[in-house]
């Protein structure tokens, strides 16, 4: 069987590059998945004999959830690599054994929605790795990755001639961490490969093919323009375009949220003598939003602090050292109050004590005790959010968000999301939002509200509101924002 494929520009200096760590981002339709599936089957017939005269690989191939690894990246996979040819595909532990000429290579298939397989994943011998659409994937799975590749063939059998980690993704937002590391960090060992994005924007707003666009010979004429057609704009510029940006992918939980009405122009200073207000949620995904109420009821959320595969000892530490660093007034008067998800009371399965537990331990030495929010009902935290953007308080809104949040932000204009139900027809959604790196900040922020008092408000029990025109006033001049200080 003859197989041809013919790199593009930017997938050829992928292909040539040595560096342990490579990535290839770019506007769908562009080949990237092609060139990915490509390259583990080059490392694989490069490999050098082993002492039985087979060359033995061993490479994993990583999507965020089964449902899409079966109808995207296998497909891809078996595309060009048949199983009528290579060797059958075994559903029952998604293994792949592929033998042709002196090459034997073994093609492990995970998907890391099941908390068995990260634990599996993370125990593997391999040659090398693949992790398809990337910017699903969390950055400590990529660091386990490269702790795991390079450890099979053995030394004695002739160790591996190509070991690495490499992915494919279409472009995240400017928050993400491959954002970070390849515009901002770019450590050494790492490469990032930009392909250039099917469609150009034009300043009138208008979209053109662009001509330097790369896998065009293999896609229907005009495939871009076509389908951009009703499409968001923020959904062009990112998937045609290969743009940085975020796009919402489902129905906001937060549907009430309106970025250039909520979120102030300028970043929200604490006002001095109020109560700082810190919500929590828990998990390996630990994060906290940290508000005041203002005299005349405005709420803000001035900062956050969210974290990534993260257990409780360590988020309190860094927690403390925030707090101590940014808002030491606050800590020294005794204002602050904390208050997270109740299901912190549980005992945590590494640990004897519960969440709270461990954060008292860190906190009780500077006066500062975290409690349990009065309730964690879903239906109540969301209004807890909802009421008061929606409530106007002197004309303007009654929650305010600094442009600091920024992962609050993305969370509450759609991040925090309930997933689309792929089904015909009419549009439908899950009935719980879809946990991920927005839902945590967006929740720590409703457990903060239902303690601000905004629990009581929907249950018809509003705090009253001081809606002079002095205090507001006041506040602007000692805030120095747009929104007049909350």
């Amino acid at each position: 069987m003859n197989i041809a494929y013919i790199a593009p520009p930017t997938l050829s200096r992928f292909h040539h590059s040595a560096a342990f760590y490579r990535f290839m981002q770019g506007p769908v339709g562009s080949g990237k998945s092609t060139g990915c599936s490509a390259e583990l089957m080059r490392r694989a017939a490069e490999q050098v004999i082993s002492p039985d005269e087979r060359r033995h690989t061993r490479f994993a191939i990583i999507r965020n959830t089964y449902r899409e690894l079966e109808d995207t990246t296998v497909k891809t996979w078996l595309d060009w690599w048949p199983e009528s040819v290579f060797g059958r595909l075994n559903k029952n532990d998604m293994t792949q054994t592929m033998r042709w000429q002196d090459v034997e290579a073994e093609i492990l298939f995970r998907a890391l929605d099941r908390p068995d397989d990260i634990k599996k994943l993370l125990s593997l011998e391999l040659t090398g790795a693949w992790v398809n659409e990337v910017r699903e994937m969390p950055k400590s799975i990529i660091d386990a990755l490269g702790d795991r590749v390079g450890r099979y063939p053995a030394i004695k059998d002739g160790g591996c001639t190509w070991r690495g980690v490499i992915g494919d993704t279409n472009p995240p937002d400017e928050y993400h961490w491959i954002y970070l590391l390849a515009e901002e960090d770019r450590p050494e060992g790492w490469a990032f490969f930009k392909q250039p994005g099917g469609l150009i924007e034009l300043p009138d707003g208008k979209f053109i093919e662009n001509p330097d666009a790369e896998n065009i010979a293999n896609l229907e004429p005009h495939y871009y323009l076509t389908r951009m057609a009703g499409k968001a704009v923020d959904h062009i510029r990112v998937y045609y375009c290969g743009q940085y940006g975020f796009v919402k992918e489902g129905k906001p939980v937060i549907a009430e949220y309106v970025d250039a009405m909520h979120c102030s122009h300028e970043i929200l200073r604490p006002i001095p003598g109020l109560s700082l207000m810190i919500g929590i949620d828990f998990g390996l995904t630990p994060a906290a939003t940290f508000g005041q109420r203002m005299p005349n009821g405005r709420l803000t959320c001035v900062d956050e602090l969210v974290t990534e595969d993260m257990g409780a000892v360590r988020f309190g530490e860094l927690l403390k050292a925030k707090l101590l660093s940014e808002y030491a007034p606050w800590v020294k008067q005794g204002l602050v109050s904390m208050c997270g998800d109740p299901a912190g009371e549980q005992r945590v399965q590494t640990d004897e004590r519960t969440p709270f537990q461990i954060l008292n331990a860190i906190f009780k030495p500077i006066g500062i005790i975290a409690k349990p929010a009065r309730t964690n009902d879903f239906t109540l935290r969301r209004e807890a959010i909802a009421v008061p953007l929606s409530r106007l308080i002197v004309g303007k809104p009654g929650l305010i968000i600094s442009p600091k949040c920024t992962i609050t932000r993305k969370g509450l204009a759609g991040g925090y999301c309930y997933k689309r139900v792929q089904v015909a027809g009419q549009e439908r959604y899950q009935d719980k939002p879809d946990k991920n790196k927005y839902s945590h900040p967006v929740e720590s922020l409703g457990y903060m509200l239902i303690e601000a008092g905004e629990g009581d408000s929907i249950r018809g029990l509003r705090p009253e509101e001081d809606n002079s025109e002095a205090i507001n006033t006041a506040l602007a001049q000692a805030q120095r924002g747009p929104w007049g200080g909350g």
